[in-house]
């Protein structure tokens, strides 16, 4: 009798945790929805940036690729061998995805070092790259988690389910909590590292504000390079192994 009130305790709970919010942030108010404007104003200005840079490269394809086409092709060359190394032959499909993910992800790392996010006054709390945002790296982990169930259960139908007692139903729970961290991974290592390498920054901005950062600044757009590699190889990885059926 004591579950029910229980259960209702524990949501309240989670809805509490949720809403406690740290420093200042601009909200818009669509309807009964409170938006997170920054997420999107700086998420919409990445989409941009891809989209604008792929249509002026490629919106003339020349037999002999010039510099802008021959770049894209060389990313897209990059995109295609890191999935058929994580995925196996059966690739194909996945590319775009994969793909979609590592751009989209690298170009948000980098504007937080390259474009002047600071220069822009917001009414309320300051614009920076979208990833340093645990709404966008969620937003990022849940398509990865439901791509991986997809891509099983396309190939194996329900027999999907029988890797979870898998080398022995005592293992159950354990298989089961793993899709439950793997989001969670994805998203926390990818926020954790952006918002740690601005924080650094700007720091180290304020108390020397001369030369020290420099270099600071160009391992944080190193590192930022190898996150997104780390969360496109990731996700490929937990599709070519829903896909294999191994851990």
């Amino acid at each position: 009798m004591n579950v029910l009130p229980c259960s209702m305790n524990t949501f309240k709970g989670l809805y509490d945790i949720a809403g406690v919010e740290v420093g200042q942030h601009l909200y818009w108010q669509i309807g009964s929805f409170q938006v997170h404007a920054q997420v999107l104003i700086t998420s919409w200005v990445v989409i941009a940036i891809l989209l604008g840079s792929v249509t002026i490269a490629v919106r003339n394809p020349q037999t002999i690729p010039t510099d802008g086409q021959n770049f894209f092709e060389y990313i897209l060359e990059f995109i295609r061998d890191l999935s058929k190394t994580q995925i196996g032959d059966e690739y194909g499909p996945w590319v775009p995805f994969i793909g979609t993910m590592f751009l989209f992800i690298f170009v948000s790392n980098w504007s937080g070092a390259l474009l002047p996010w600071k220069l822009i006054q917001l009414p309320h709390g300051e614009l920076a790259a979208p990833t340093n945002d645990i709404n966008t790296t969620v937003a990022l982990a849940l398509p990865t988690s439901a791509a991986y169930f997809y891509a099983g259960l396309s190939k194996k139908g329900l027999g999907y389910f029988g890797k979870y007692i898998q080398p022995t139903p005592i293992l159950l729970p354990i298989n089961i909590l793993e899709d439950f961290t793997k989001p969670l991974s994805l998203s926390f290592r990818l926020f954790g590292n952006i918002l740690a390498d601005e924080l650094v920054v700007v720091v180290l901005v304020s108390l020397v504000p001369s030369v020290v950062p420099i270099p600071v600044m160009f391992l944080g757009l190193f590192t930022s390079g190898i996150q997104a590699l780390i969360f496109a190889t990731l996700t490929a990885a937990y599709i070519g192994e829903s896909m294999e059926g191994h851990h």
